[in-house]
């Protein structure tokens, strides 16, 4: 059916550029194209101020670019099954076209809106993916998933990928009745967050080349400019993975070859939730959820809000509801804080980031907590607690990490550990439990499920 001249969908969802996407392709290869998004509530309502402003402001970039092209794109509110075929009916379309969603929400909803669509003669076709190589592709000499990085990160890359194409060079373009105004969120006083889109996506990428030889060093500190600060973009597919990595082929550098084994990491995991899709929630070992854990309280509340008295913690926290991100170092500090100082179990952290991260990616994100309790895959072993007070030292050696996002430490002599006197002159509080003796408490509660 392919060039028939029929107008067709192209249903953004994590995709939101016009180069590098296999199904805007597919869709303009077919005829006129009605470039379409839906606020979804069962996605938009769990989200928190600076999610939904990011996606916002990346959907009004994708309008834009669209309009260069002599396009525009329609919005619609409400439950996808419905939206979309509803879209799909008023132009007459004979196809949808997505990128291929793989996550369990994800999965569900485009099972719902196929059935719904092949109701009434209508096409749901998936074309590419978020991923350089789609989960489930990647299977051991068995046949079955891998559940080690190493040997899966070593298959991935056997496996190869495509090289990026281009964007449409000659589409034309259909438009929809009844659409709605993309909101504009209000975000927290002092939150400032990247900008947004393919343009700023591909800026962003082409600076951090220019210091992707360091990357290797430099990603663990929390002080220095030495991420690419690219997992938003990946996230809401303003770049292709692929992209990158072709961009990186050439390049020999420890650093390259650092950033290109975390571009597999977030494709292990993907396909991990893909073939355990209740990972999401649950434990991945189940043996862990056999723990004695604590209700969040208090102490779950002064986490949150960045004052718990460990000054890494607080500016990992703080930072955090600051610009909808944080360092990945710190990622694994305060959600280690959390599960073995607070004794707090690691979905409730793991949901609170999903909250406020505009990088928040499922997989990667419930994955990464599920790392750090133990649970998870290639697991760090839950008796390794890392002591907040030596990991800000270590990562952070000229304290500028701290001092930048807890204000009240900015001139004291020492910020990983500040002196009682300091504290009080500063109003900066006490550590809010001693974390040797929460250490031995969490080995002690682990000891009795082993």
């Amino acid at each position: 059916m392919a060039g028939n001249g029929a107008t067709s969908v192209m249903w953004f969802r994590r995709d939101l550029r016009l180069a590098d996407n296999p199904a805007l392709l597919a869709a303009c290869a077919d005829g006129p194209v009605l470039p379409l998004f839906v606020l979804d509530p069962a996605l938009w309502g769990p989200a928190g101020a600076p999610r939904r402003h990011y996606l916002c402001a990346s959907l009004r970039a994708l309008d834009s670019g669209l309009a260069g092209l002599g396009g525009g794109l329609s919005v619609l509110r409400g439950d996808p099954v419905d939206e979309v075929l509803r879209a799909a009916r008023e132009v007459g379309a004979r196809r949808v076209h997505v990128s291929a969603d793989f996550g369990p929400h994800g999965s569900r909803r485009d099972a719902a809106v196929e059935r719904a669509l092949a109701g009434v003669g209508i096409e749901l076709v998936r074309t590419g993916s978020p991923y350089a190589v789609a989960p489930g592709r990647v299977l051991t000499g068995a046949g079955e998933p891998y559940r080690v990085f190493t040997p899966f990160s070593r298959a991935w890359a056997e496996h190869g990928w495509r090289a990026p194409v281009g964007p449409p060079d000659d589409a034309t373009w259909a438009t929809l009745r009844g659409t709605v105004e993309l909101p504009d969120p209000a975000l927290p006083e002092g939150t400032e967050l990247p900008g947004a889109g393919e343009d700023a996506a591909r800026r962003r990428w082409a600076e951090f080349l220019d210091r992707v030889a360091a990357y290797d060093v430099d990603r663990n500190l929390p002080g220095v400019d030495g991420t690419s600060r690219m997992s938003v973009h990946l996230k809401w597919g303003e770049v292709h993975p692929r992209t990158l990595l072709a961009d990186l082929a050439a390049l020999r550098s420890k650093g390259a070859t650092a950033y290109r084994t975390e571009l597999a990491w977030r494709e292990f995991y993907a396909d991990v939730l893909h073939h355990r899709p209740e990972s999401a929630r649950e434990y991945l070992r189940p043996e862990y959820a056999r723990i004695a854990y604590d209700e969040p309280g208090e102490r779950f509340d002064a986490w949150r809000e960045g004052r718990t008295g460990f000054p890494v913690v607080d500016a990992g926290m703080r930072q955090l509801r600051a610009t909808g991100w944080m360092h990945n170092r710190v990622r694994m500090i305060t959600a280690s804080f959390l599960v073995k100082d607070f004794h707090v179990e690691w979905q409730h952290g793991a949901r609170h980031f999903m909250h406020l991260l505009v990088d928040g990616d499922l997989a990667s994100n419930q994955h990464g907590w599920q790392w750090v309790a133990g649970s998870g895959t290639d697991a760090s072993p839950f008796f390794r607690v890392f002591n907040p007070t030596t990991q800000g030292r270590k990562f952070d050696p000229d304290g500028s990490y701290v001092r930048r996002w807890v204000e009240e430490l900015r001139d004291v002599a020492d910020p990983h550990d500040p002196a009682p006197a300091a504290r009080q002159r500063v109003g900066y509080p006490g550590p809010i439990v001693d974390h040797a003796a929460e250490r031995r408490e969490a080995l002690a509660r682990w000891e009795q499920i082993r």
